[in-house]
């Protein structure tokens, strides 16, 4: 199977960082469950995440679990460059560290830090999908910049309201 056809059967996440949501976790969880439940549903197996903090956590999370409950779905772990989890609490590096050790791919776009390393994931990860999957606050940022890539790409997205 080629690039392209493989691309066909992938979704991608974007969201924004815990401290930038207001909606709380579980709310965010469940939308992503059935986010990734439907996707699973339309033909979607493979699941892309940038692996940061809070949503992209979050939803590689749900999908190792579905993966353990049986469902034949697989992770890319799409990392801005080696180390990026170092600044983190302990709390978020053992979910990073746990993620990291149960994916089907892990993939490093950049060698090593710079400016643009995370807009080259996001790119990246839309690159590689049919769909993305966002949790938006309707902020600027990256989730924002995410979301307006895919558009301009054809890229479908299905956002995700922060709020309750």
């Amino acid at each position: 199977m080629n690039e392209s056809e493989k691309r066909k059967y992938r979704v991608c996440f974007t969201g924004h960082r815990p401290e930038k949501l207001s909606a709380s976790e579980e709310f965010i969880k469940q939308q992503l469950y059935n986010e990734i439940i439907k996707s699973i549903q339309d033909g979607f197996y493979v699941f892309i995440s940038g692996m940061a903090r809070g949503v992209d956590i979050w939803a590689s999370e749900i999908v190792l679990q579905l993966k353990n409950e049986g469902y034949p779905i697989k992770l890319i772990c799409a990392l801005p460059y080696n180390g990026f989890d170092k600044s983190w609490s302990i709390y978020w590096q053992n979910k990073y560290n746990l993620i990291l050790s149960h994916a089907d791919l892990v993939r490093y776009i950049s060698p090593y830090y710079s400016p643009d390393c995370f807009k080259l994931r996001n790119e990246w990860m839309v690159n590689h999908s049919s769909r993305v999957i966002a949790v938006y606050n309707g902020k600027s940022g990256g989730t924002r910049n995410t979301i307006n890539y895919a558009n301009n790409n054809n890229v479908p997205v299905r956002i995700i309201s922060d709020s309750n």
